[in-house]
């Protein structure tokens, strides 16, 4: 018994979908979700996943398709029918690619809003012009529509900032990161202490307030699906709230200098017993087996900073000095 056309396509049609969700949803290409926004943006992969596996295997089915019934038969030496185009099958495969496109954009930024990337308080009211001003200072150069003008500031925060239900609730933890060539450093405010791994507790909003000493570095937690860069002279930030305990890499994703590579340091997640004990113990007493400085009046130099970092790469003063005439010995 044939079947008919418009029934095999349904057919085909069901198959090409029931498999493109099930690789979309089971490609095992991402690291374990270590937080409440590492599931956001794997949703969002797992849909662009499954949009491309079905794209791949309806363009390359059709290919195979074609070689084999349209080949040239033996013996045949006419010449094909003389189509110069056909403007509806154009207009489809152009309509559909605009289409998925514009989806794709529409959630990827809703992920990005829910991730609290997407600030609309920074914006002020109607449109307004955000002009930072001193008491009785006037405008130099007049605007294009100062009716619109509003001689006040509002802090524009670069980077993943509170989500919208945590929106103007402030964070369990706040920590001050550090980049430079090339170790990370973390210090905790409100102990005083800096130190070149990072603890956090399970299950807490935790707010990182990232800079940069010397050249551009970027700050990527690839569990957690966040990367921010560090900038020299300009404050970003990071909220995030773990949900795994566990360890885990920080890396910098932005090439720094020869020795990028080994700008790597750890992540500890851990529940609020351990993490607890592990602040108690910064406030206490030194560790010798990890690596904090407590920053008094005094703070130590760069040197004394990196010393214990670079050492476990092999790299000396005189090494850093040849790199970086600037570097103190």
């Amino acid at each position: 018994m044939k079947i008919p056309s418009n029934i095999s396509a349904l057919l085909v049609g069901i198959t090409l979908t029931l498999v493109s969700l099930w690789i979309g949803q089971n490609h095992g290409l991402l690291p374990i979700a270590a937080s409440k926004e590492a599931e956001l943006v794997d949703e969002l992969f797992n849909a662009m996943m499954t949009i491309s596996v079905g794209l791949f295997l309806l363009v390359q089915g059709v290919l195979i398709i074609a070689v084999f019934k349209f080949r040239r038969r033996p013996g045949d030496l006419t010449d094909a029918p003389p189509i110069h185009g056909n403007i509806p099958l154009e207009i489809l495969w152009t309509a559909i690619p605009t289409v998925i496109v514009l989806l794709i954009s529409v959630y990827s930024f809703d992920v990005y809003q829910k991730l609290g990337g997407f600030d609309p308080n920074a914006i002020g009211d109607s449109g307004a012009v955000q002009v930072a001003m001193l008491p009785g200072e006037e405008l130099s150069t007049p605007l294009i529509n100062p009716s619109k003008t509003n001689p006040t500031h509002k802090h524009l925060a670069l980077g993943i900032g509170a989500s919208p239900e945590a929106e103007g609730k402030p964070a369990d933890l706040v920590v001050n990161v550090m980049g430079m060539q090339y170790a990370w450093l973390f210090t905790y405010p409100e102990i005083g202490t800096t130190t070149g791994e990072l603890h956090v507790p399970l299950g807490k909003d935790i707010q990182l307030n990232i800079k940069a000493q010397d050249v551009l570095h970027a700050f990527w937690l690839p569990e957690f699906r966040i990367k921010q860069d560090a900038i020299p002279g300009q404050e970003s930030q990071l909220r995030f709230r773990p949900q795994r305990v566990g360890e885990y890499p920080v890396v910098c994703a932005e090439l720094c200098g020869p020795y990028h590579g080994g700008m790597v340091t750890k992540l500890f997640v851990e529940n609020q017993q351990d993490y607890d004990n592990w602040l108690h113990t910064q406030i206490a007493s030194h560790d010798p087996g990890q690596t904090v400085i407590a920053l008094g009046a005094n703070p130590p130099s760069d040197t004394d900073f990196l010393a214990p970092f670079v050492s476990e790469l092999g790299v000396t003063n005189e090494i850093l000095q040849q790199l970086n005439p600037h570097y103190p010995a």
